[in-house]
């Protein structure tokens, strides 16, 4: 499906969901296609690791909210509730702490 666009020296200038007429169709799977897709992305392993430490922020600064009683569980969707609660207790079952973005530091009380 992906269509592509060439530049005048005959390398990957663009990828297209559809033809707007003048494009080129590639296998996903094309190697030219797949390099060009990585040297303007990061790969996808870095997303997924930039997007599991952002969501052990949340999950953190969600809990220091209950703590602090500034928000219930019950405030949110009941989708949501049992997200955390199930990553909840993987976490505690797999021994992983938590950031603890709001424990004591040889710096003193930065909130």
């Amino acid at each position: 499906m992906p269509y592509i666009v060439r530049d005048p020296t005959g390398a990957i200038a663009g990828v297209l969901r559809s033809n707007p007429g003048g494009a080129e169709y590639i296998e996903g799977s094309d190697a030219e296609l797949r390099a060009f897709l990585e040297a303007i992305a990061p790969s996808n392993g870095e997303f997924q690791r930039l997007d599991a430490e952002f969501v052990r922020v949340l999950e953190d600064v969600i809990e220091t909210l209950v703590a602090r009683n500034l928000l219930t569980i019950t405030d949110l969707p009941e989708d949501a509730q049992a997200k955390l609660f199930a990553r909840k207790s993987f976490r505690e079952r797999s021994g992983r702490n938590s950031l603890n973005l709001f424990v004591e530091t040889d710096y003193g009380d930065v909130i």
